[in-house]
This record gives C-alpha cells, sequence and structure tokens, in this order.
C-alpha cells in the first residue's frame, strides 16, 4: 500500500521538540513531497537553533522511515524564516509544494556541512564544473560530451546535473526511472553509455516547475552529492546552471573544484557575461581549465558554404587576454543537437564524426591539465 501524506504527518506528530509541542503542531514541517515511497521534507528553524534542532531532525526521519512502504527519507534543516518563538500557531496538515522535496542544511549557511566543513568525497579524483555566463549557449549538450568524451579517453566518469530549475541531463542521457537505495540514507546513480548520473530531474516530474528558495536549492546540491554512491571515478562533470548565482558561489566553496570549463558562444554578449563567469571562479580560487567556443560556425550541409552566424574567434581572443587556455571551439550543427536531445550525444552515437573527435581532443587537453595538478583541498575565498 503506497504512504500518504496523512501517514507522514501523524507520524511527525509523534517527534517532539526540545521546547515541548510536536513538528506538526508547530508549523514546522514545509515542502512535503512523496513519490512512490520516496518521501521528502524540510523542518524550519531559527538558525541559532541547530545545533539542538538536530536531534529531532534525525528522529523525524527515523519515525518516517519506520512506516512501512517508504523506501527513502530527505529530512533537511532550513532556515527560511524564523522559527516560531510563541505558542505553536493552530495549523491542519502541511500543504505540500507541488515542485518536489525541500532541503537545507543546519546552521543556516546555505550547503554548508554540519560544522562549516567542505564535502569530503574521496573516491573521485578530480570534480570539475561546467559553466556559462548566460543561458542558451549549450552549456549541457557540451557537458555531456565533454563528459563522454573523457570516459571514450578511458576514464571513469560520472556526470552531476546541477541545474535544479532546469535539469536536462536525464533526457540528454537517455535515462529514465528514479534512483534507489540499499540503505534508504544514499542512492544509487543512475547510468547509460558508461557514465553514472545524478540529476533532480530523477526525483521530479519533467514538467514540474522548481519553485524553490536559494537555501534548497544549495542544499539539493549538497545531497546529490554527498547522498549518492559514486563509487571510483576519475572525473565527475557538474552541469552547472547558467550565471554566477548561489549555485555557482556554493559548488565553488563547498566542493573541492579542481576546476572550470568555460561555455561561450563567439558574440560579444555572450562573452561578456563569460567573462564574468571567469572572473568569479578566479575569486573564489578555482582554476578555470580552459573557454570552449560553441556554435563557433555553421557549416551547411548541402553545400558546404561556412557562415559565421555568431560572429567566429572571440572565446579564443578573450582567454588570450585573460591568460587562460582556449579549448576548442564546437560547431553549430542540427546533428550535435538532435542526438543530445535524443538520449544518444553525438561522441557515442557517431564517435567518428569530426565534432565527436573536436569534444575528445578538448577532454583530452581537459584531463591533461587535471593529471598534472595535484588534488585540491577545497577553495580559499577571497575578499577584496
Amino acid at each position: 500500500m503506497a504512504i500518504t501524506e496523512t501517514q507522514i504527518l501523524d507520524a511527525l506528530r509523534a517527534v517532539r521538540l526540545p521546547q515541548g509541542g510536536d513538528l506538526v503542531g508547530a508549523g514546522m514541517v514545509s515542502g512535503l513531497t512523496l513519490r512512490e515511497g520516496h518521501v521528502g521534507f524540510a523542518i524550519e528553524v531559527d538558525p541559532t537553533q541547530a545545533t539542538v534542532m538536530e536531534p529531532v531532525r534525525k528522529a523525524a526521519e527515523k519515525a518516517i522511515m519506520d512506516l512501512p512502504g517508504v523506501l527513502t527519507a530527505t529530512v533537511v534543516l532550513t532556515a527560511h524564516r524564523a522559527a516560531p518563538q510563541t505558542a505553536p500557531r493552530p495549523t491542519g496538515p502541511a500543504k505540500p509544494h507541488a515542485h518536489g522535496h525541500a532541503h537545507g542544511q543546519p546552521g543556516g549557511q546555505p550547503g554548508a556541512q554540519p560544522g562549516g566543513g567542505r564535502l569530503s568525497l574521496p573516491g573521485i579524483k578530480h570534480i570539475i564544473a561546467v559553466a556559462s555566463g548566460k543561458g542558451g549557449v549549450g552549456k549541457s549538450t557540451t557537458a555531456v560530451n565533454l563528459a563522454l568524451a573523457l570516459h571514450a579517453n578511458g576514464l571513469t566518469v560520472g556526470l552531476l546535473d546541477a541545474d535544479v530549475y532546469g535539469p536536462s541531463q536525464p533526457r540528454m542521457m537517455g535515462i529514465k526511472g528514479k534512483p534507489t537505495s540499499k540503505d534508504g540514507k544514499i542512492m544509487e546513480p543512475m547510468a547509460n553509455h558508461g557514465i553514472k548520473v545524478m540529476s533532480m530531474g530523477f526525483l521530479i516530474e519533467e514538467e514540474t516547475p522548481m519553485i524553490w528558495r536559494g537555501p534548497m536549492v544549495m542544499s539539493a546540491i549538497t545531497q546529490l552529492l554527498r547522498d549518492v554512491n559514486w563509487g571510483e571515478l576519475d572525473v565527475l562533470v557538474c552541469d552547472l546552471p547558467p550565471g554566477t548565482g548561489d549555485t555557482q558561489l556554493t559548488m565553488s566553496q563547498n566542493v573541492p573544484l579542481a576546476g572550470a570549463v568555460i561555455v561561450s558562444t563567439p558574440q560579444d554578449i555572450a562573452l561578456l557575461d563569460a567573462k564574468k563567469g571567469l572572473n568569479m571562479f578566479r575569486k573564489v580560487d578555482v582554476p578555470v581549465l580552459g573557454i570552449i567556443e560553441n556554435m563557433s560556425y555553421f557549416s551547411c550541409p548541402n553545400c558546404g558554404h561556412r557562415s559565421e552566424i555568431f560572429a567566429h574567434g572571440g572565446a579564443r581572443r578573450e582567454a588570450e587576454r585573460f591568460g587562460v587556455d582556449f579549448l576548442g571551439e564546437i560547431p553549430l550543427d542540427i546533428a550535435i543537437r538532435e542526438t543530445s536531445d535524443g538520449g544518444n550525444p553525438i561522441v557515442v552515437s557517431d564517435p567518428k564524426s569530426p565534432h565527436a573527435a573536436a569534444y575528445r581532443d578538448i577532454a583530452q587537453k581537459v584531463w591533461a591539465k587535471l593529471s598534472g595538478t595535484a588534488q585540491r583541498q577545497g577553495p580559499r575565498i577571497v575578499i577584496q
């Protein structure tokens, strides 16, 4: 029998608070979601009470896991508002959000580990971020083909879809279904084409909008990294959302990134935003491994005429200007788009094509830089 919201709330009413009362009566449960035995919700607390409330969080998680039909329980502390300081307000059953389960971390610091430490991922040799200053430049397509190219070059590779608001890697990697968990705590990653993959897209319906505040997103990404059985990997490729916001900053602060790859198209407006991304990573002491110029040119498949629709060579010039490597250029080609949309990216669907060769060449350059760099313990924040 499927678990119901009423059963969850009834179980949480038995979880007592240090100041008296229960979680549901105090109105502290938010973001409750259920999906085929997977339960997730946040407990909203005052950030100063995080240490005191951690045993409550554990008790809530155990109470849910003890219910028949529950496969996994994701219970986190978050601090989007102060916890009630007076008598608990009257409340009915918590209304579930339509977007999925909420995340947060003790202490009120988005994505931070308990005690302020950084993520420990000892089985992963190198973690790299694929980023762009703006959307629409083909960053996710580049990320998935780069991951597959690294694998084609003989490496063990994972792919993290860190774009919580617009997860695209399940479709691009041709993966359907949801992750399983052997112990109800650690999820097994999904896999295809020899790559281990984790994405919020596996945990919510494809059409479900993510109406989440910043700290919930930060902690969701932390859990997708920390609570997944990645195993031994040479490289974990993280497909970041576009821009220079909370997600990018959280990844830079809390994840031992070995470097970042910047994706841009050649035109000036895209390069302007790409420069912002490059400077952000430099400010948080994350090495920029290089810049890729995507949609660099278009060759007509009928006559072979080359058109530089978005101009050409801008990314190379900016790389030279900022003293970083230019990793390569990828053309605007319908085959790259069609194969990625179809879940069979061009590196695996047409490995002998010049486009696949270009991705493998970029992957080789990235790995050469990674293999010559000692494992970083985490970036240092520079205040200017």
